[in-house]
């Protein structure tokens, strides 16, 4: 796990503070104590890091999580009751792991990933051009279209003319001008700057900015424009800011209820995640499913038992670790690590960071999420990738994460089910021969209801006096629907003067009097025909 550790500290530090106000933000957006967010942060680092099979994801308390929390405090009358949720959520969890439920991550189209992955990529950019100038009315790491202040994403952007801060745009845009001048020209001209990242400069920029301009009415940041790490006063402060669940509300079916749509969406989101970040993964590792399923529901368990938000693995965190050169899971740990030592030990120098340089670090996260030429690439794939992937980029941006989702999935099986009605069969048609058409109709591989209506329409539209040649050469599984099929066309055909010759790996059939008994399988049974 070390043999990478040049790579892995460097792309910690970044995370860290990709990290740091993300879980201050989720928290507070859920409307939970904000140390509760940096506790997620700190097992979803430690803990679930260290048990993931994952090599570059990253985990944390997740936005797609926050409405759910924010209800759920309410509706099961404290915080208190709702940690005990989020532990049975973690449990239900390991169970998902052990009924190896993560192979469902395996069945998300390609093009519903993408669109995913480049959704994110301008959710962030649009979410952060406020904070980058100086306007944080949003927390950081919403991602819903409506925001809480009663603003939507794009209507936050047009108000940015009536709340530019000075102080925090022009040290934004010091910021961005050193990351992407690092990237872009100095990572290449030596090694120390691979080592020494840019975004850390940046933050180091921020800092002595916000002490050398404090107290300067125009180019000064505001302390509401930093970041906000809670700062105990002694040791007993510190622990008073732990909760623990109230295991009293076991016996409350809403706090079942609430467990259970934790472990599901949670999970989901965190297959999901894993998917995209397999494919950022530019070393192409791939993460075991129903290993991480565990890893998260564990996390869950103790975040709950510390008085921590929900966890899932979080594209963001993921995707910032890659691009940052992290190669192991060392770098996950490590931010973790990073995560508790500074809120324990530098409170007041974290505390001293603008959100503008944050922004600005998550600008260039999300541009590389989401670059133009991506959409070109989808387009010339085609309308069977192009759309679900459109949709579901519109989707996250308009809505939210889940729901562009569930849009593109939706959209994607739409696409398929066309191509099985296309693909279901082709025809060959010949000349007229001995006063009859002679038709040659060839079935795929795979042959099931999803079929039915596509050779149902080319079975009705034979004319009368035909010859059809029928051939299963080809065909390894035909669904008892598609028999059924063909056993009502047997009556049609022989009405319409319809001769039918059957062709298979079991022989040739001239006028079958039942395509059943020449399978000799029961009836209603699905044929392998191999």
């Amino acid at each position: 796990m070390f043999k990478y550790f040049k790579n892995d500290l460097p792309a910690s530090i970044v995370v860290f503070f990709v990290a740091l106000p993300l879980c201050l933000g989720i928290a507070l957006a859920s409307g939970a104590p904000l140390f509760s967010g940096v506790i997620a942060g700190i097992i979803g680092g430690i803990v679930v890091g260290g048990l993931s099979g994952s090599n570059v994801g990253v985990s944390g308390p997740a936005a797609g999580l926050a409405a759910i929390v924010l209800t759920a405090i309410g509706a099961l009358g404290g915080y208190e009751n709702f940690l005990v949720a989020v532990v049975l959520g973690g449990i239900i969890q390991i169970l998902f792991g052990i009924l190896k439920a993560g192979v469902i991550g395996y069945y998300f189209p390609s093009s519903v990933i993408k669109g995913m992955l480049t959704g994110i990529g301008i959710i962030i950019i649009l979410k952060q051009i406020p904070h980058f100038f100086g306007y944080d009315a949003e927390p950081e790491g919403a991602d819903s279209f409506i925001e809480m202040s009663g603003e939507n994403t794009f209507s936050a952007i047009l108000n940015i003319k009536n709340n530019i801060t000075l102080g925090s745009t022009l040290i934004g845009i010091i910021g961005l001008s050193i990351i992407i001048f690092w990237d872009k020209v100095l990572s290449k001209k030596a090694k120390f700057f691979q080592v020494i990242q840019g975004p850390l400069v940046a933050v180091v920029i921020g800092i002595v900015y916000f002490s050398l301009t404090s107290g300067m009415e125009t180019f000064g940041v505001l302390t509401k424009h930093l970041v906000s790490v809670p700062i105990p006063e002694d040791a007993t402060s510190f622990l008073n800011q732990f909760s623990f669940p109230n295991f009293n509300a076991l016996t409350n079916p809403d706090v079942w209820i609430t467990a259970f749509t934790i472990a599901l969406v949670a999970s989901l989101e965190t297959l999901l995640c894993v998917e995209a970040t397999d494919k950022l993964d530019p070393h192409k590792n791939v993460t075991p499913t129903n290993k991480e399923l565990l890893a998260q529901g564990t996390g869950n368990i103790l975040s709950g038992l510390l008085g921590g938000l929900p966890i899932t693995q979080v594209i963001v965190r993921s995707s910032a670790n890659i691009q940052s050169g992290g190669r192991t899971k060392l770098s996950t740990i490590l931010h973790g690590v990073l995560l508790l030592i500074s809120v324990i030990l530098i409170p007041r120098l974290l505390n001293m960071i603008p959100l503008s340089v944050l922004a600005a670090i998550l600008l260039v996260v999300g541009y590389k999420l989401a670059k133009p030429s991506l959409f070109k690439k989808m387009y010339n794939l085609g309308w069977k990738q192009s759309i679900p992937f459109t949709v579901t980029v519109l989707g996250i941006v308009f809505i939210d994460l889940l729901y562009g989702i569930g849009l593109g999935l939706a959209v994607g099986v739409v696409v398929i089910l066309l191509k099985s009605y296309q693909n279901s069969h082709f025809l060959h048609i010949e000349d007229k021969s001995n006063g009859k058409h002679k038709i040659k109709m060839t079935l795929a591989e795979e042959v099931t209801f999803f079929n039915k209506g596509a050779i149902l329409k080319e079975l009705d539209s034979l004319p009368r006096d035909t010859y059809l040649e029928l051939n299963l050469i080809n065909t390894r599984y035909l669904d008892n629907d598609i028999i059924e099929i063909l056993e009502d066309f047997l009556n049609i055909a022989e009405e319409r003067n319809i001769d039918i010759k059957l062709v298979s790996k079991r022989g040739i059939v001239e006028n079958p009097s039942s395509f059943i008994h020449f399978f000799n399988e029961r009836p209603k049974s699905n044929l392998s025909l191999s």
